[in-house]
């Protein structure tokens, strides 16, 4: 018996069991995996959630990270069906926030911007606001934030520009994301449903250099504006208004194009301005029903491609689709596999 249990520790200590997802709606727990030896696989090999990928124009390798419990993971392909890897590329020290400890890693972003590599990314804590309410979400109002790393590679080392989140501390904010218009940068981010009930989607601008805001963020549209066809209908108490997972992609006819999901569903928002700013008007149709956290990005080739991941709980596994833009609108076309 203590053979066994020698044996057991030493597996566990292998193959350290990693946090892959944020609950979206507060009834479901965060589901874990074990972390794979490195290797070569195909994404119905790997089961992950919420990730992105980068078409790395230094490298000219597609690059796809994702949440690991406190660190972001990644795999490279050359052809979007073999990814080889993983690689922790950041694991937050115990201090990240000073005396806030850090729970996970959510749902995190790379970017490279003016010659550097940028994670964006949200820390989970359990350091609850003051005001707490009756009957609500099981984790409460807690300090939750998006914030941008920045490193002169895309392997790391990233590093912080200061010890709590890059968007406001008295805001729960998630799955920041970049967005850059005339030459300005923007972080997109999520206002978490858990603290105003009707979750938003805003933006704020960046400073040239990422390292902090340089305005007052703004909200594009929140949850409750979103068609009923999108997925299940939303609980008339609320509780499920929430907005997850927005990116930003200018089509060619000049219209903004923001995936975000919600209710279990991805759909679009379009900017028939061209603006980051709007107005916003929300596609009757979801783009992807039973799946979600989607990102935008071109082949080295050109080709609009979405990654998200399905089914949006349960045994979840990055997907990867072509799109067509219609000049209307996005739609897919074919899995990548």
């Amino acid at each position: 018996m203590k053979r066994i249990s020698i044996l057991l520790l030493a597996l566990l200590t292998l193959a350290p069991a990693v946090l892959s997802a944020q609950p979206q709606n507060g009834n479901q727990p965060p589901r874990r995996q074990m972390q794979r030896p490195r290797g070569v696989y195909t994404l119905d090999e790997l089961r992950w959630r919420d990730n992105c990928v980068l078409a790395d124009p230094v490298s000219h390798t597609y690059i796809m990270v994702g949440p690991a419990g406190r660190s972001v993971m990644s795999y490279k392909s050359k052809d979007l069906i073999h990814w080889t890897g993983p690689d922790i590329i950041y694991t937050a020290p115990d201090d990240v926030w000073g005396d806030i400890k850090i729970n996970s890693i959510w749902a995190p972003e790379l970017h490279y911007y003016k010659g550097k590599y940028y994670l964006f990314q949200t820390f989970d804590t359990s350091e609850k606001f003051g005001e707490q309410w009756r009957n609500w979400e099981r984790n409460g109002r807690v300090r939750r934030g998006s914030q941008v790393l920045w490193a002169d590679s895309p392997d790391g080392p990233f590093h912080t520009f200061a010890p709590h989140s890059t968007m406001p501390v008295d805001m729960m904010t998630i799955d920041g994301t970049l967005w850059v218009e005339d030459g300005v940068p923007y972080m997109v981010y999520c206002h978490e449903w858990v603290q105003v009930t009707d979750g938003a989607v805003g933006f704020v601008r960046l400073k040239d250099d990422l390292s902090d805001i340089d305005g007052e963020p703004k909200n594009l549209f929140r949850a409750s504006y979103v068609n009923s066809t999108w997925g299940r209908p939303i609980p008339p108490d609320g509780s499920g208004y929430v907005t997850d997972g927005p990116f930003v992609y200018k089509g060619k006819t000049g219209k903004l194009y923001m995936i975000w999901t919600t209710n279990n569903s991805c759909g679009i928002a379009i900017s028939d301005s061209g603006k980051i700013a709007g107005p916003w008007r929300q596609q009757d149709e979801a783009l992807y029903v039973g799946g979600g956290h989607g990102m935008l990005f071109k082949t080295f080739e050109g080709v609009p491609m979405l990654a998200l991941h399905a089914p949006y709980w349960g045994d979840t596994h990055p997907k990867i689709f072509e799109l067509e833009d219609t000049g209307e609108t996005l739609r897919i076309v074919r899995e990548v596999k």
